[in-house]
């Protein structure tokens, strides 16, 4: 292997790592610290209600606080095995500051033959592919990117690889959430803009239809 193909290597392997070493770091997080919050937002949000029950929306907000903690319930199954997650999180670390180190050596080096170094990337491989833990919390997906591109210094990594804003560091399914999101707002106002006036324009493009096939008959 040559050594920018290897160095392409190193950076695509170190983004693996770092980006599962984080994603383990937000499912610890999610699970030590959502049921939480939700506690305390789902009481404050009651608390409100009782101050204000001429409020409009009540029932739809007791829905959604209801459903919001059962979804903390869920994350109750996680619990045990929380610890895991932070000391993998710890190792798999380890591994990304090992691979980055060899990365330098890589780069640095006048050699030809790499051969040496390459073993080496694959017994990193080798201790993450053994140690990382396949089962992580909803969303910690979404968590880890920010975790990644945010706390993790990833110069090097970004060296080889260029990470574009909306292509990389946001996910894919939060776009296709956004822009499920976005849709409904948009049908959301112009049902308040045009209010019943739907039905009625359905109608009269239905008869317009029906005339000009009748036309053409």
């Amino acid at each position: 292997m040559t050594k920018d193909k290897l160095l392409v290597n190193l950076a695509t392997n170190g983004y693996n790592v770092g980006f599962g070493a984080k994603k383990h770091f937000a499912s610890y997080d999610i699970i030590t610290k959502c049921p939480y919050w939700i506690s305390f937002v789902t009481l404050s949000v009651g608390v409100l209600q009782l101050g204000y029950p001429e409020f409009n929306y009540n029932k739809e907000i007791s829905i959604g606080l209801i459903i919001t903690g059962i979804a903390s319930l869920f994350l109750n199954f996680f619990n045990s095995d929380k610890n895991k997650y932070d000391l993998v999180g710890i190792e798999l670390t380890q591994i990304y500051n090992g691979l980055r180190s060899l990365y330098y050596k890589v780069k640095d080096s006048e050699k030809t033959d790499f051969e040496e170094e390459e073993k080496e990337m694959d017994e990193f491989l080798n201790k993450y592919y053994s140690k990382a833990i396949s089962k992580q919390v909803f969303l910690a997906d979404w968590y880890a990117h920010f975790k990644f591109f945010g706390e993790m210094q990833i110069d090097w990594v970004n060296e080889q690889l260029n990470f574009g804003f909306f292509k990389d560091k946001i996910p894919n399914s939060f776009k296709i959430f956004m822009s499920i999101v976005i849709l409904i707002v948009i049908v959301a106002i112009l049902m308040m803009l045009f209010g019943n006036s739907f039905p009625e324009t359905a109608e009269i493009i239905s008869g317009s239809k029906c005339q000009f096939i009748i036309s053409i008959d």
